[in-house]
């Protein structure tokens, strides 16, 4: 493996396991302010890599061309779906928006981060678990498409459970407002 498969590839482990300490943590640590500090951490050093993933993937295989990345992102579209279309490249730029908005919201505060709308919450975490999902368990295979799977599986558990301590009243429920 080269310095470029290397590095593209470990930058991936580092945003799934960013996802996954941040997504979780952040439902079950609601009150625990020395924990929602590690997580906001681990989210932020979790975005902050899958920006690197970006650049690694830009500079060793496509050569800063925003053309070879589409194709590439076509190619991979069709072989999955069979429809040649490459405007997932794009979504991928708005999941890496939402998430590093998500993160500088929660360096305002753990207060203002954790008493956000719970709508605004659910619609953030479901657009990023999808395309986590897709990423890793649709468009991957192998050991990553297994960590994927339970990851996704796992998140969507903490989450739902999360939500059922919130309906009981359980002030300790991650779940926002």
């Amino acid at each position: 493996m080269d310095r470029g498969e290397l590095l593209t590839r470990a930058t991936v482990w580092i945003v799934l396991a960013g996802y996954a300490l941040g997504a979780a943590g952040v439902a079950l640590a609601r009150n625990n302010h020395r924990l929602l500090s590690a997580l906001r951490w681990a989210w932020t050093v979790g975005c902050i890599a899958l920006v690197a993933h970006i650049l690694c993937a830009y500079h060793y295989y496509h050569d800063w061309s925003q053309s070879s990345a589409w194709l590439e992102t076509a190619r991979q579209t069709a072989e999955v779906t069979g429809v040649y279309w490459g405007g997932g490249i794009y979504i991928n730029y708005l999941f890496t928006l939402a998430w590093a908005a998500d993160a500088a919201w929660w360096w305002r505060g753990h207060d203002a981060y954790i008493n956000r709308p719970r709508a605004a919450v659910i619609a953030l975490h479901a657009f990023l678990i999808f395309i986590v999902f897709n990423a890793t368990v649709v468009f991957k295979t192998g050991v990553l498409r297994w960590v994927g799977l339970v990851l996704c599986i796992g998140l969507f558990a903490v989450w739902t459970r999360a939500m059922q301590r919130r309906r009981r009243g359980d002030s300790t429920s991650g779940i926002h407002r």
